[in-house]
């Protein structure tokens, strides 16, 4: 059975019978802090109990890091269950996405009726969003949804143009949600965050999650902030009661402790990423710039994936992502060990084929 998304690695051990190198799911490349897993398990000691349904310790610490009102948070069983409950619970006629982007987005508005558009992300642009999207924002569109950094490209709007993005919404009354699930890779992540933009602007849902940035894939959590107490309220009436669990509630709040992590992650994931970028173009790769702990590239060859697989790694297949074809593919970026590992396995995959 093939997956929507990456990181089969059950899968994997199921035909083979061992683990592979998981390069086609992106998290955190040092992985769990040690802080929050100690929080974690510490933590099942209090899980004969319902977790509290609002989140309340965590929302409050979240508060705190972002200076949002818990009034305006809303926690989830990870991003992509967010993501639904916006669908549900704003249930919107009309919505704008761009090609490509996460498949969730459109496939949580599907379930919730409500058709897309698609603005095309080109790729002698390297997939960039220009300000032709501003002609794409009208009253006749309900919602906008913007991942930045983009999920498979790895790429970044303009900070001044997002904010003309913003602005448009807030004319014609469309909600804008930008997913900053990738945001915390960023060295220059203060430019592009929306986040300070929250209060001036109710029509602004920002989506968070610790899954990348804390590799907290299993634990499953994440965040909305919104710019509206009324907008929080109507999303999260549209969930399951009892959505995050004692230790995934107890490993965020540990979590947002965790600043100089999040330094040494993205100081060791722009080393590598800068040195993995080189090394594929060295091999005749099409290789889009990304800023986050992946790297989208073209490889032209619609066999490559499953070459790497027989050699132990996988990497995710893009040709079922919109505005892409086959021979596209993503790896993600993660230690310097492992990252030699699936060079070398790219380089004999390349140059036997």
């Amino acid at each position: 059975m093939k997956l929507t998304h990456g990181g089969d690695w059950a899968g994997y051990i199921e035909e083979y019978g061992k683990e592979p190198l998981d390069y086609s799911s992106n998290v955190s490349p040092l992985g769990i802090p040690e802080g929050v897993k100690r929080a974690a398990a510490e933590a099942m000691e209090r899980a004969d109990r319902y977790p509290d349904p609002l989140c309340r310790q965590l929302k409050a610490a979240l508060s705190r890091t972002w200076g949002v009102p818990a009034d305006r948070i809303l926690c989830g069983n990870g991003a992509s269950d967010l993501i639904l409950r916006v669908a549900r619970g704003l249930a919107p006629k009309r919505a704008l996405v761009t090609a490509p982007t996460f498949s969730e987005y459109e496939e949580a508005l599907a379930k919730a009726g409500c058709a897309c558009d698609h603005f095309p992300l080109k790729e002698e642009d390297d997939f960039r969003v220009t300000e032709e999207i501003l002609g794409w924002i009208g009253p006749e569109l309900d919602l906008l949804i913007l991942c930045e950094p983009n999920n498979p490209t790895g790429r970044t709007t303009d900070p001044a143009l997002l904010r003309r993005i913003l602005a448009r919404c807030g004319e014609t009354g469309v909600l804008l949600m930008v997913d900053e699930c990738f945001m915390e890779f960023l060295t220059d992540r203060e430019r592009h965050t929306l986040v300070g933009e929250l209060a001036a602007h109710p029509e602004l849902l920002i989506l968070r999650a610790f899954t990348k940035s804390f590799a907290m894939a299993g634990l499953r959590l994440g965040y909305l902030l919104c710019g509206s107490a009324e907008t929080a309220a109507a999303i999260e009436a549209a969930g399951q009661p009892w959505a995050v669990s004692v230790p995934a509630q107890e490993a965020g709040i540990a979590a947002l402790k965790e600043a100089g992590f999040l330094e040494e992650m993205r100081a060791l994931t722009a080393r590598e990423r800068t040195r993995m970028m080189a090394r594929m173009e060295a091999l005749g790769l099409r290789v889009i710039p990304g800023e986050a702990d992946y790297l989208l590239f073209d490889s032209g060859d619609p066999e490559l994936g499953d070459a790497l697989r027989e050699k132990g790694i996988l990497i995710r297949d893009c040709s079922n992502y919109i505005g892409l074809r086959a021979g596209w593919y993503r790896a993600a970026v993660k230690r310097e060990e492992q990252n030699d590992a699936f060079l070398q396995a790219l380089t004999e995959v390349i140059n036997n084929g």
